[in-house]
C-alpha cells in the first residue's frame, strides 16, 4: 500500500472512492499540475499547483468524515453564474461533490478553467507529480463518530 492509500483508507470506503475518483479525473484533465498532498488536522487534503510551490495554489479536494470538497483559490474573482460557490472567506470558494462526475459538469468545468486561467504562472509543459508536504501527528477523526 502506497503512502496516499494509506492516507484514504482512514475514511470510510464511499468518501475514499470519491475521493480517488475526483483525483483521477482532475489528473487526467491537469496533466501538468503538481499534486501536494497534506494530510493536515481537519482534512486530507490534495492541492493542485502550476508549481512545486504551495502559494502556486489553482484548486484542492479536501475529505472530511462525510464530505468531499473542491476549493477554489480565486473563488471571490470566479464568474459564477449558478452560484455554486460556498464560503466567505477572502480569497477561495467552494464546492461540496456529491459524486465524482460532478467535476466534469459544464458549469464546474468552467470554474476549472477561470481558474487556471488567473493563474499567476503558466501550467508547466512537463508533466506533474505528486509531492506529500505534511502529515499532522494528531488528526480528527476520519470517520463519522
Amino acid at each position: 500500500m502506497n503512502e496516499i492509500d494509506t492516507f484514504l483508507a482512514k475514511y470510510d470506503p464511499p468518501i475514499a472512492k470519491l475521493a480517488r475518483a475526483v483525483r483521477k479525473r482532475l489528473r487526467a484533465r491537469y496533466p501538468w499540475a503538481f499534486e501536494l498532498v497534506y494530510d493536515n488536522y481537519n482534512a486530507l487534503v490534495f492541492g493542485f499547483c502550476t508549481t512545486e510551490r504551495p502559494s502556486d495554489f489553482l484548486f484542492s479536494i479536501a475529505l472530511y468524515p462525510k464530505w468531499v470538497t473542491l476549493f477554489f483559490g480565486h473563488g471571490v474573482s470566479l464568474k459564477d453564474p449558478k452560484k455554486l460557490l460556498v464560503g466567505s472567506g477572502v480569497r477561495v470558494r467552494s464546492v461540496r461533490l456529491a459524486e465524482a462526475a460532478d467535476v466534469d459538469r459544464d458549469d464546474i468545468v468552467a470554474l476549472l478553467d477561470q481558474e487556471v486561467a488567473l493563474a499567476d504562472v503558466a501550467p508547466a509543459a512537463a508533466k506533474g507529480r505528486t509531492i506529500v508536504r505534511s502529515i499532522s501527528k494528531k488528526q480528527r477523526p476520519r470517520r463519522p463518530a
